[in-house]
């Protein structure tokens, strides 16, 4: 090894002891103030990462609602390529058009996961194709997997014995839960032919049954509790 590669191997090493810290402390800061919030992923490609604008607010106001979770009630944006990305510890990313992600958009989020972040992505029925592709950029040793029913996320709260709910019929497929694992660590959950962001979006929105919109709004917010307690 050049001494050059070296000291290039070691400032990367530095940049991520220093992100991985940084991110352990806003987490402190956060769990101080006993706040928790979601950061949407604003990302390119033409596909609408801004759909369902009231699904986020909605569902954290429903989490605090049923859980002794105190939680921001205004979802914030991220772009993959801000630095302030590494201050949240939960993603979220969702529509119906293409996904494209930078090549610097893809180390960023590979480092993000490294240091022990995490991503719930929501198919809004469109995004699976370019979704799955972009995924295969930042992970590519990882393959989807259908997460078994009794895994906690489904059960850290309230009890969902076949997994995620469906909510809208899309292409009359069932709802799957698809995980990505980093070193043994759940850190892609994917809702596909689920569509959670529009169960919880404003009622007159969709008009789903409000039996549909309350077991949506139980899965997001057993996904919240699930990354709180740890998320393995």
């Amino acid at each position: 090894m050049t001494s050059r590669t070296a000291l290039l191997s070691r400032l990367k090493i530095l940049l991520i002891i220093t992100l991985f810290c940084f991110s352990k402390i806003q987490a402190v800061e956060s769990n101080v103030r006993n706040e928790f919030n979601i950061a949407r992923v604003k990302y390119g490609g033409g596909g609408d990462w801004y759909s369902n604008p009231s699904s986020l607010p909605n569902l954290l106001a429903f989490t605090r609602e049923q859980t002794d979770v105190s939680t921001v009630l205004q979802e914030e944006v991220v772009e993959l390529s801000n630095p302030k990305l590494f201050s949240y510890s939960y993603l979220y990313l969702n529509g119906h058009g293409n996904i494209r992600f930078t090549d610097r958009e893809v180390k960023q989020l590979r480092l993000y996961f490294e240091s022990g972040g995490f991503l719930h992505a929501d198919d809004n029925y469109g995004m699976d194709k370019s979704f799955r592709r972009e995924m295969k950029r930042v992970l590519p040793e990882s393959e989807f997997i259908e997460l078994p029913f009794n895994h906690p996320i489904y059960h850290s709260h309230f009890d969902f014995k076949s997994g995620p709910p469906k909510i809208h019929e899309h292409d009359d497929k069932p709802a799957q839960g698809l995980g990505l694992f980093l070193d043994g660590r759940l850190v892609v959950y994917y809702t596909y032919q689920s569509d959670l962001g529009d169960g919880w979006e404003d009622s007159d929105v969709h008009n789903d049954p409000e039996e549909k919109r309350l077991a949506a709004l139980k899965m997001g917010t057993n996904i919240i509790i699930w990354r709180l307690r740890g998320g393995l």
